[in-house]
């Protein structure tokens, strides 16, 4: 060891000694700075069963000291050996098992000092053997790394240094050995992982070549089959002739080439017939052929029913020299390859021909005298099925950029990955995101707060924690592992992962027992932000993952951590933006008793927009019903919906009929857009202009429905006996145009009467034109037992698909009636005397009502606001009450002239009547009419306290009493 050879160093002077004293006395380990493979692979190491001082490594006597692994890396076993001569360096070579094959040494006489285990090859330094060392951990880990002194878990190896890096076959990607570099902690180098790295590459460039040696000798044993049959035909300098007058371009012969690695990798003796563009069709014959070595390969022949001369050999990789430059690739190949033996066309409709021997064709031979033919491609049935299977991971990404991330929705861009993967990659994915990412916030700790989101496999028993689920996992499972390394981690056999079995014994017992052996644990990574893991079981395919197989993890993963990410992003936005809306929306509808209301609010799958409704009280007992819809999506329409909400109200408070009231919201619409338009920060707005509204006042004294529409939908109109109606009710212009008339239709509404307003979400869906809605909306709404509730739930559940393409509000509104009894009318002429008269008769009504408490304060407002009437409005006058909720004191004439509120002066004669009328009513205003004006007052219908007193107090305001 190193210390024989006079270091002097004890174990605690490199690595983590103290660290790795607590690991071993039990002692926690956590968030000290031992490197998390160390960590891992020590835990791995004490499941094992092993102990420092007793990692006895096994000797393997039955090497193969001359395969391929060891001629391809013995000159560069040479050059790193005249590299490092006269260093401490001890360069070995182990197998994929960890068995050594080869060591050299930069020092010569170095070998005297060292124990066996560092200087004769075979001995075995698996990690499952020798515990944590540099070759045992380049296997497990399958990257490169460096093992420090005290990092080592054997006791003897604690003065040692070490770098290994996996040798792979270039190939298949499978690992073919490992490099390993030992020297003494102190002469460490900076470019030691860079000369590793290059001397690791170079030892797999010389295993490619080989295998280009191969391939070339089974092409010319081709050849000299070929020059010995009378039918062959070569060129003078012995190679195949070329592709002028073959009659097949470039395309045509990357189709002849993805058909051959087929039958190369199939292995098997066969003829199939290829649809090429055009028309033609071509058939291939696959051909075993048998170097002089003894070496077996597969030739692939092609045979055109043509008279054309001898085809050109197609063995290199892009398109032949005489494609034309810039000429694009042919088109992708079918998401899915055919098994071998079945031919898939590239043109569509055209007929699939299944592969049959030569000899079942009717002939082993093609008619030489009709029909030519070539070689298009050799090959080792191994290596053409390493193309293969590399052809179909690029057709698994190219489909996954189009298949991941079709949504904004988190759990389904998940699921579409899981899709993606089973069973072309995996046979069963789970995907375990936090609660967090689910509801579109940044991640905080994903350790404790994942959910198991998705479930998919090829069978749907999946013996796995189901979806919905809150997953718990220790930080030594692969998956958590992945998450703070962010790095995928590979368990190719989960028989022999003990941190992943420690997790739940029981349930891996079970999840063994289907048949699942191997296992990736990807983190989804966007951004720099982990948003969840991914893990890929095998079962069906006996044969563990490999590392192309966790790099073809890791690429569909973090393509689709990047479509979860914007659908994170999208759902935080969504999520504000809703809450925005809804904050905007009626949260409750004031009391009123002209209608009972139900509605729906339901945004669009792909954000929300600005669809709005409201119920306004009016004076009268009259109510405002109020649809409206603005154009866009997202932050911008919903606070746009408010402006234009906010307006309708406080124009409705006006009391002014519904043209009025759109004229104002179109003029108001005009303004915002343009005031818009020459804010830079706006640049990007859509504007407002094409905003829609419906307004209608209902007056449940007459039974009158008023309406106005500004390019919105007409409102449905179910009468009491279910016959159902769209009222004939004048378009108008969209909000913002300006300088178009707005128009008003009347409608008499027996009680009962429903009145169903929408907006055009409702009704115009991509999948339906609007008739078909309209006939649907019609034969929901034809019940007429139905509470407006009941109709709420029927028409959604009728019209409205799960995932809306625009949002939707729905008001459904059943009309009341007041009864006649409760409303009392007077008319009288422009003189004083008769207020008296007027005043009792109010007092006589008010008993038979039963409202002998509010008498007094009523004959007052109705005195006050008919003197008021009489000396400066104009005749004729009409008094009316109206008992509802609250007793509703109305006084009307044909001035247009409205009282106003003000504070008289001491020195004043009038002036205190409105003053007392303000007093003593809970709400009082005045209203302009066709005629004239209208001026109320509500009472409440129990007598306020003290009011009495303050009513004295003003009776000398009040004449004639």
């Amino acid at each position: 060891m190193w210390q024989v050879i006079g270091m002097g160093l004890g174990a605690g002077d490199f690595g983590p000694a103290r660290a790795r004293d607590q690991f071993l006395h039990g002692g926690p380990v956590e968030g000290t700075t031992v490197r998390s493979p160390i960590l891992n692979s020590w835990r791995r190491s004490r499941s094992l069963g092993l102990t420092p001082e007793g990692c006895e490594l096994p000797f393997r006597q039955d090497l193969d000291l001359d395969g391929r692994l060891v001629r391809a890396a013995g000159p560069v076993l040479d050059r790193l050996q005249a590299r490092f001569a006269g260093r401490n360096m001890n360069v070995c070579l182990a197998d994929g098992h960890g068995a050594v094959l080869q060591r050299r040494f930069g020092e010569a006489s170095l070998v005297r000092h060292l124990a066996a285990i560092q200087s004769v090859p075979g001995f075995v330094f698996a990690e499952q053997f020798g515990g944590t060392n540099g070759i045992g951990l380049a296997l497990a880990e399958r990257q490169l790394i460096t093992v420090y002194g005290a990092e080592h878990f054997a006791e003897r190896s604690q003065t040692n240094a070490c770098a290994a890096i996996p040798v792979r076959d270039p190939l298949s990607g499978r690992i073919e050995g490992v490099l390993c570099f030992g020297y003494p902690p102190a002469e460490a180098e900076a470019g030691l992982n860079t000369v590793i790295r290059r001397a690791a590459g170079a030892i797999e460039r010389r295993l490619l070549d080989q295998s280009s040696m191969r391939e070339r000798a089974l092409l010319q044993a081709y050849l000299d089959a070929r020059s010995r049959s009378p039918a062959g035909e070569t060129t003078g300098n012995g190679q195949l002739g070329e592709a002028a007058g073959s009659g097949l371009d470039w395309r045509d012969e990357m189709i002849l080439k993805e058909k051959a690695a087929d039958l190369i990798a199939s292995a098997q003796r066969a003829a199939v017939e290829v649809f090429l563009p055009g028309g033609r069709r071509a058939t291939l014959l696959s051909r075993p052929v048998t170097g002089p070595s003894g070496l077996e390969g597969i030739v692939i022949e092609a045979v055109l029913p043509t008279p054309h001369r001898h085809l050109a050999v197609l063995a290199e990789a892009g398109p032949p020299a005489d494609a034309p430059s810039g000429t694009p690739a042919p088109p992708a190949p079918a998401p899915a390859v055919p098994p071998p033996g079945r031919l898939y066309a590239p043109e569509p409709g055209r007929p699939l021909t299944t592969a049959r021997p030569p000899d079942t064709l009717g002939t082993t031979e093609p008619d030489t005298g009709s029909a030519t033919g070539g070689v298009v491609l050799i090959g080792e049935p191994g290596v053409g099925s390493y193309a293969v299977a590399a052809r179909r991971r690029l057709e698994l990404l190219s489909e996954a950029s189009t298949r991941i991330g079709t949504t904004l929705d988190v759990s389904r861009t998940a699921r579409e990955l899981a899709e993606m993967a089973v069973p072309r990659l995996a046979d069963y994915v789970t995907i375990d995101l936090p609660e967090a990412v689910l509801r579109g916030e940044e991640p905080t700790d994903l350790q404790t707060g994942l959910h198991r989101t998705v479930v998919h496999g090829i069978r749907a028993d999946c013996p796995f924690y189901p979806a919905g689920d809150r997953v718990a996992l220790r930080p030594t499972t692969p998956q958590i592992r992945c998450l703070i390394d962010r790095q995928p981690i590979l368990e190719p056999d989960l028989t022999a992962a003990p941190d992943w079995i420690a997790q739940d014994a029981a349930h891996a017992r079970h999840i063994l027992d289907h048949g699942i052996h191997s296992l990736i644990a990807v983190p989804l990574l966007a951004r720099g932000i982990a948003l969840g893991i991914a893990s890929f079981y095998r079962s069906q395919d006996p044969a563990p993952f490999g590392d192309d197989d966790r790099s073809l993890a890791q690429e569909l993963a973090t393509r689709a951590a990047i479509c979860i990410d914007n659908a994170r992003r999208f759902t935080r936005e969504h999520t504000v933006v809703l809450a925005l809306q809804r904050s905007l929306l009626p949260q409750r509808f004031p009391e009123q008793s002209a209608v009972e209301v139900a509605h729906r609010y339901l945004p669009a799958a792909s954000g929300v927009g600005g669809d709005w409704f409201d119920v306004i009280p009016l004076s009268g007992t009259r109510v405002a019903l109020v649809v409206g819809d603005v154009v866009g999506h997202g932050l911008h329409a919903a606070a746009t919906m408010g402006r234009l909400r906010t307006a309708a109200r406080n124009f409705a408070e006006l009391d002014l009929p519904p043209d009025e009231v759109l004229t104002h919201l179109d003029n108001l619409v005009g303004r915002l857009d343009r005031d818009e338009g020459t804010e830079e920060a706006s640049c990007d707005s859509t504007g407002i202009i094409g905003a829609s509204c419906l307004y209608a006042i209902y007056d449940p004294t007459s039974q009158v429905c008023v309406m106005a529409r500004s390019g919105h939908p007409p409102p449905a109109l179910v009468r009491p006996d279910g016959t159902v109606t769209f009222p004939d009710l004048p378009a108008g212009p969209p909000l913002g145009l300006g300088g178009l008339p707005f128009e008003t239709a009347a409608f008499h509404l027996p009680e009962g009467s429903r009145l169903v307003l929408y907006t055009d979400g409702l009704i115009g869906d991509r999948r339906r034109d609007v008739d078909t809605a309209l006939d649907q909306l019609r034969r929901a709404l034809a019940h007429p037992s139905r509470s407006p509730e009941e109709t709420c739930a029927e028409v959604v559940r009728t019209l409205v698909p799960e995932h809306p393409d625009d949002d939707i509000a729905l008001l459904v509104a059943r009309t009341h009636a007041l009864d006649p009894r409760r409303i009392a009318t007077w008319a009288l002429s422009a003189d004083p005397s008769l207020v008296s008269g007027i005043r009792a008769a109010v007092t006589r009504q008010l008993a038979a009502w039963g409202l002998e408490e509010v008498v007094f304060a009523t004959e007052l407002l109705l005195s006050e606001l008919v003197t008021n009437a009489i000396r400066y409005g104009s005749g004729p006058i009409q008094v009316r009450l109206l008992h509802d909720r609250t007793l509703i004191c109305e006084v009307s004439d044909t001035s247009s002239t409205a009282p106003h509120l003000r504070h008289a002066a001491s020195t004043d004669e009038g002036g205190r009547g409105l003053f007392l009328v303000a007093q003593l009513a809970q709400a009082w205003g005045t209203r302009y009419t066709a005629d004239g004006k209208v001026i109320w007052a509500e009472c409440a219908l129990e007598a306020p306290g003290g009011q009495a007193d303050a009513t004295e107090r003003y009776f000398d305001d009040i004449p004639a009493l």
